[in-house]
């Protein structure tokens, strides 16, 4: 019997009766008990619909046994009392999730999610398993396009069965990758970058916050190629480090960076800056003979200027003094005196060394065709998977870098003419160190509207995101909102799991019971990419990323820790680089 062959569902194998109804779910009685103790929840059912060639397929997410009196009406006594006695009962109740038609028009053997009508009151349902299980399984493969399929695993229920989802739609519509530590993220994340290496031109960025997708990066066929943002201990010359220049923040980001809003000249402050960047811009651009951007840029365009000559001229601004009332007098300039605190601000961020990669770049950064480069590099295809390392970059300016680079990104692809745009996904690493749900300072808040316009805008302009975090409590509700696509995998606190049940229709709750039961690399997909929403075992990915657990106690008993090996950690936090 081929794959594509017809479910059968045979009279006498059926497992239960139908007796309850609603817009929810489906209540059933269990008719064959023998069977019902060989299947658990989250097993497939398949009721019978309203004509012969239709079955209801739904997931079992609860099983209940109870004692039920019974009238023995042959039993009546002389007197007309009725004997009672308890009968078992095992009932059963699955979430509808689809609709097998064995003929559909013109078609046979198609599937397809919801359910066009309910089952009625005394129809009979079957276990979906065995060879059904498989055909049902090779059905939902076949129905997508080989281009469109992206292999991700096994399930669960038939590890035989390969679960394929829709690629297209996995990325072109958000999505989610949430799990506890050590429960597989990873490994799924370099598992989708490995299928992804398959294709002739794949354009993804990983935004890594700890260096741990370095491995995928090296070898004779690295799967993708390397960056990193530039550390305080940084070598120029190395052509993998990522600067950002001061430039290429626009106005909102330099203010949320360099300006105290509580102080009372922060109004002046704030106008002085966008004043003379925007003079500095325009200066630089008719040096360059940019005539053209001269007459049409804003103060937001990244135009390279001097920030030396930025400091000098809000000092001069600061000892401004202008001829007062009597002649040969002065006075103090509108701005005396009231950007003191902002200049010496100012300052001291350019000297910080943990800004080298914004405020001390090397000299060939400031170029007007710098940013050319930049953009080759990382939204071009070739190399079509970037790795970004942000491990290196201070936890208190992370926000704000992050998001400099995913709105520069974007706003390049936004401008890039539609035609010649080719699809690009943000790998959003670790989402909740950069994306937070709760309050969010000033800096953390403006890296925040960059991923919340990606995520409300980005696809319309072939750019989404893939939210990868173990804390999807602490992820910004409206990003999480946005993914149409969910990888959960093993969530063991309640916060973390109200939050993705709340992400799943409500007739999804049985599923996202099962989270914190889940097994290291299984995972529950949902979402528009999976035509039936299941559990299953994720492939182990070739080159693992170095994320795995350590196992204490077995390392306790083996490795001792070298004195030499402490002195050069110490040295390189001194120097902040590991290199």
């Amino acid at each position: 019997m081929t794959i594509n062959s017809t479910l059968e569902f045979p009279r006498d194998k059926a497992l239960g009766r139908v007796f309850r109804v609603d817009t929810a779910s489906v209540w059933a009685e269990a008719i064959d008990h023998e069977r019902l103790t060989r299947i658990g929840v989250g097993s497939l059912i398949a009721f019978q619909g309203s004509n012969s060639s239709e079955y209801l397929v739904g997931m079992l997410d609860r099983v209940t046994r109870d004692l039920q009196d019974e009238a023995i009406l042959e039993d009546v006594d002389l007197d007309g009392e009725v004997p009672v006695e308890a009968r078992q009962r095992d009932l059963l109740r699955v979430v509808l999730l689809g609709t097998y038609r064995t003929v559909d028009g013109t078609k046979t053997n198609t599937f397809k999610r919801g359910a066009d009508s309910y089952p009625l009151v005394e129809s009979l349902c079957w276990v979906v398993d065995g060879t059904n299980l498989q055909k049902l399984m090779g059905l939902l493969s076949q129905q997508l396009d080989p281009e469109k399929q992206l292999l991700l695993g096994r399930f669960v229920a038939d590890p035989s069965a390969k679960a394929v989802a829709d690629g297209d739609r996995l990325f072109q519509r958000h999505a989610a990758l949430l799990g506890s530590t050590g429960s597989g993220k990873s490994w799924a994340v370099a598992l989708i970058l490995e299928r992804a290496k398959a294709l002739a031109h794949p354009n993804l960025i990983v935004f890594d916050m700890h260096g741990e997708y370095t491995p995928l990066t090296e070898g004779d066929e690295p799967i993708a190629r390397s960056f990193r943002i530039a550390g305080p201990g940084e070598d120029d010359s190395d052509e993998n480090a990522l600067y950002l220049p001061w430039w290429l923040l626009n106005q909102e980001e330099m203010q949320a960076l360099l300006l105290d809003r509580s102080e009372t000249n922060a109004p002046n402050q704030a106008a002085r800056l966008t004043h003379h960047v925007r003079e500095l811009k325009h200066e630089r651009l008719v040096a360059e003979g940019q005539v053209q951007v001269a007459s049409r840029f804003t103060v937001d365009s990244p135009v390279p200027f001097s920030l030396v000559e930025l400091i000098s001229r809000l000092e001069a601004d600061d000892n401004e003094m202008v001829t007062g009332a009597r002649p040969g007098s002065e006075k103090a300039g509108p701005f005396n005196g009231r950007l003191t605190r902002f200049v010496n601000r100012m300052s001291a961020r350019v000297e910080d060394r943990r800004y080298g990669f914004m405020f001390a770049p090397p000299e060939d950064q400031v170029g007007y065709d710098w940013l050319h480069g930049l953009a080759k590099k990382l939204l071009g295809t070739k190399p079509g998977i970037k790795i970004i390392d942000f491990s290196e970059v201070p936890s208190d300016v992370l926000p704000i870098v992050v998001g400099v680079l995913a709105r520069v990104l974007y706003e390049i692809h936004f401008w890039t003419v539609e035609e010649k745009r080719t699809p690009i996904t943000l790998v959003c690493d670790e989402a909740h160190l950069y994306l937070p749900a709760g309050v969010a300072g000033a800096a953390e808040l403006r890296a925040l509207d960059s991923f919340e316009r990606i995520a409300k805008e980005g696809r319309k302009y072939g750019i989404s995101l893939l939210v990868v975090s173990q804390r999807p409590s602490d992820v910004s509700r409206t990003v999480l909102s946005q993914c149409n696509n969910f990888i959960a995998l093993r969530l063991t606190n309640d916060q973390d799991q109200a939050v993705v049940r709340r992400l799943m229709p409500d007739s999804m709750e049985g599923i996202a019971a099962a989270l914190p039961l889940l097994d290291v690399g299984e995972a529950i997909l949902l979402g528009d990419a999976i035509v039936l929403p299941t559990r299953i075992r994720l492939d182990v990915p070739k080159v693992k990323p170095t994320s795995a657990t350590r196992n204490f106690w077995t390392e306790w008993n083996e490795t001792a820790v070298e004195d030499a090996d402490l002195v050069a950690a110490v040295e390189a936090m001194r120097m902040q680089s590991r290199r």
